[in-house]
């Protein structure tokens, strides 16, 4: 078994709004907050300032800790990976020029045309509307829930 760490980002913006990533990987679609894979040297934290910047297109101040996997959890793409999660709260640093789209998995029909690629476009769920069927990814349903409860606007 081999480990795979994987840093997320969550971010709530003045209207109380969460940004999630709808994507397109491996022919499944799946919802799930901004971030990615730990690279070799990095720190977590260094991790999750360069996805900002992938991902976002955007220079970010990451916050506090929420949240790291304390459960066992399969790669539902490699079966023989387990997932370890990091989650911190984050402050965009300038604006996401991105555009947001406003209904789940708003693809262009070209980026989905091909079974084994991938496409990400982002979205913003209102906090009324957002819990953990907001996202598809076990951990991150364990965090929605926890964001749920700890926030209370």
């Amino acid at each position: 078994m081999t480990l795979n760490v994987r840093v997320y980002g969550i971010i709530i913006n003045e209207e109380k709004q969460v940004l999630v990533s709808d994507e397109f990987i491996r022919g499944a679609y799946i919802t799930k907050f901004p971030g990615g894979g730990l690279e070799i040297g990095e720190g977590t934290r260094d991790c999750l300032k360069r996805e900002m910047k992938e991902e976002l297109l955007i220079d970010a101040e990451i916050g506090d800790h929420i949240y790291t996997t304390d459960f066992y959890q399969q790669s539902a793409f490699n079966l023989a990976y387990q997932i370890i999660s990091i989650y911190y709260y984050v402050k965009p640093l300038e604006t996401i020029t991105l555009p947001y789209k406003t209904v789940p998995f708003d693809f262009q029909p070209h980026q989905v045309a091909d079974p084994k690629g991938e496409a990400e476009v982002i979205r913003l769920v209102n906090w009324d509307k957002f819990n953990a069927d907001a996202v598809t990814l076990p951990i991150d349903k364990v965090v929605a829930d926890m964001l749920k409860e700890k926030h209370i606007f």
